[in-house]
């Protein structure tokens, strides 16, 4: 009988979060290098070499490969002969361990979770409780993954309640276009057949941990239904054209994972879980003989690709001398790189903004003639003057849009994905312009931000009003003050390329 001992446990889960937030899967990365290889789309192509590089100096620099360093989800078989020389619970056990890898000073982690979800939604300061999944398995040993899922991809999760008649590869390829590009594509679609709706669900969450392993699919053959249907589905949405960060391109995803379950005969459960372009998860194995040893990876095996700033082809912006009339020139799809002041703020301040507006209280800062970065930082270490910082999703913003750029003076928003119809109205009706800079590219975009300081509302942590002083930090034109979108124009435009799907024109 094998006795696992509690610190042993504790250790391993904080060894594997740490590891995990800068350590990309090789499998990943290495698919994302084919990707980048045989990408025609220039958009699509620049957004996977910043990711590339980012990843590569995360590895080096032992820093966050996203800003948001995820919501902890625990898989953990505990072997039915094993006993535990430990006075914690198995969830206390796992619940330290995340503790104390998000506490850790060498890397700081950005903590993201809130307790109270439906009310006053209070931090709990050290990303803690994990979400754990539990097995009992014969044996004598422990397994354990861990993986950090980022909030971007979390929130374009899909179930649906198909009939039994129903076609699978339809749903996804009608549903996936719907998700936006908020979950930071291209990443890996994890799908889930079967049991019932949470059963579903939980496998679509587990399947995304499996290796990439799609190509040696593609060169040996489906040797049964699923894998039938995986490589079906891999084809067909990339055919959707959606690519790279949504911009239009030949990848969307590096692989598609299904695992099924037994059903009743009057359902169909499918669940749709999408991982990011900043794929995290570590599998480990505990026997009794100390806390996990987690290899090291080797950096020859990351892509060869080293992303600099384009300054021939992209335009120079001057963001302290910005004004209208250069923010209504710029046209999509049009490359920048940002110099001189910005504001940062994401959902709680532009919340309590519209609260101060409201009561008629000033604000904290002057957003006249100035651009806002959805961003929530990590905490700085030594040397840094702030942590990675990549944008966050800028469809939570679209409800305070027309708020923002009526009533505070500001004149360009920067942020991740596409906008929605609400807040491309609201920019065409004040010749303002949307930026998206890479999700995925967090540590590479905190390099270009020389200075930083709270200037607002310091009591909400990472949401807490930032100015940043940036040098050339890159960012692509994707809404224009005619309110013309390169998250719509795009992907139209690449399916058409593709051919494998007919275009539907709204």
């Amino acid at each position: 009988m094998t006795t696992i001992r509690q610190e042993d446990l504790i250790q391993s889960v904080a060894d594997a979060f740490q590891y995990i937030s800068y350590y990309h899967p090789i499998d990943f990365i290495q698919a994302l290098g084919k990707a980048y290889d045989r990408e025609e789309s220039p958009a699509a192509k620049d957004a996977i070499a910043q990711i590339l590089t980012n990843s590569r100096m995360c590895a080096e620099g032992k820093r966050p490969i996203c800003q948001d360093t995820g919501i902890c989800v625990v898989f953990i078989k505990v072997g039915m002969n094993v006993q535990w020389d430990a006075t914690l619970s198995l969830a206390d056990m796992i619940n330290e361990g995340v503790k104390r890898a998000y506490g850790d000073h060498h890397n700081p982690l950005r903590a993201s979770i809130l307790r109270d979800p439906g009310g006053k939604r209070t931090n709990t300061k050290d990303n803690t409780p994990a979400v754990i999944h539990y097995e009992i398995v014969p044996g004598d040993s422990v397994d354990v993954i861990c993986a950090a899922k980022g909030g971007g991809s979390e929130n374009k999760s899909k179930l649906a309640m198909l009939n039994p008649s129903d076609s699978i590869v339809d749903w996804v390829l009608k549903t996936l276009p719907t998700m936006g590009a908020g979950w930071c594509p291209p990443g890996i679609l994890g799908i889930g057949i079967g049991g019932t709706p949470e059963k579903a669900m939980l496998m679509a969450k587990e399947s995304l941990m499996d290796p990439v392993d799609i190509y040696d699919l593609i060169e040996r053959g489906p040797q049964n239904k699923l894998e039938e249907l995986r490589l079906e589905l891999f084809e067909k949405v990339n055919a959707l054209g959606i690519g790279a960060q949504g911009l239009g391109g030949l990848t969307t995803v590096v692989d598609v994972k299904i695992n099924d379950y037994p059903t009743h005969a009057a359902s169909l459960p499918v669940a749709m879980i999408p991982n990011c372009a900043a794929t995290r998860h570590i599998h480990f194995h505990l026997d009794g003989s100390g806390p996990a040893h987690l290899p090291v990876p080797n950096l020859d095996d990351w892509p060869d690709v080293a992303w600099k700033p384009d300054t021939e082809k992209s335009k120079r912006v001057n963001l302290d001398t910005l004004t209208p009339a250069e923010v209504a020139s710029w046209k999509v799809g049009q490359t920048l790189l940002l110099n001189g002041k910005m504001y940062t703020g994401r959902d709680a301040a532009h919340k309590r903004i519209q609260e101060m507006l409201a009561k008629g209280e000033p604000l904290p800062v002057d957003f006249t003639n100035k651009v806002i970065y959805y961003v929530g930082p990590v905490d700085p270490i030594e040397g840094e003057v702030v942590g990675p910082a990549g944008p966050t999703t800028s469809t939570r913003m679209d409800k305070f849009t027309e708020m923002m750029l009526g009533q505070t003076g500001l004149i360009s928003m920067i942020g991740k994905a596409e906008r929605g119809p609400t807040a491309i109205e609201a920019i065409k009706k004040h010749g303002s312009a949307y930026l998206m800079a890479v999700g995925g590219a967090a540590y590479l975009v905190a390099k270009a931000i020389e200075k930083a300081k709270v200037v607002g509302f310091a009591d909400l942590g990472m949401e807490a009003i930032y100015e940043f002083e940036v040098k050339d930090m890159p960012v692509t034109v994707a809404v224009d003050s005619k309110g013309i979108s390169a998250h719509q124009t795009g992907p139209r435009e690449w399916q058409m390329k593709i051919g494998k799907i007919p275009v539907t024109v709204a």
